[in-house]
């Protein structure tokens, strides 16, 4: 039997599964009390806190939103790109990538503990009428 934070995952899961871009947590907490008025802002953090250290959700720390893990959900640093027109996110593992900056920062004596790399642009569906950098 599920516990209820299981459920509350769940539910946060659901919620950003429905999603046409990322959410913050006031937009899960609000789709949320559609169906459990009384649902309290601790909640939807500590679920979405719960997902993130499963590997389910990832924190888009631009946007202050959330977005499902597109890549599995193992263990993994990812890139993610955001197009600035539609709102949508794709996710890339790009672990040759991560180790360079990795290797790049540990020159300074900085030890990482979480890589979070986020591009802003437009997507391809979007179009973005200028050649690539």
């Amino acid at each position: 039997m599920p516990t209820r934070g299981e459920i509350q995952q769940a539910e946060v899961v659901a919620t950003l599964r429905q999603a046409d871009a990322p959410l913050s947590a006031y937009d899960i907490l609000a789709e949320l009390r559609e169906a459990n008025p009384k649902i309290a802002p601790t909640t939807v953090y500590r679920a979405l806190n719960a997902l993130i250290e499963n590997g389910k959700v990832h924190r888009l720390e631009s946007l202050n939103a959330y977005t499902l893990c597109q890549c599995g959900h193992e263990e993994h640093a990812s890139i993610m790109s955001i197009c600035g027109d539609c709102g949508s996110v794709e996710e890339t593992v790009a672990p040759e990538a991560l180790a360079s900056v990795a290797k790049a920062i540990g020159k300074s004596g900085c030890e990482a503990q979480r890589q979070v790399i986020e591009v802003h642009g437009r997507c391809a569906e979007c179009g973005s009428g200028q050649s690539p950098v």
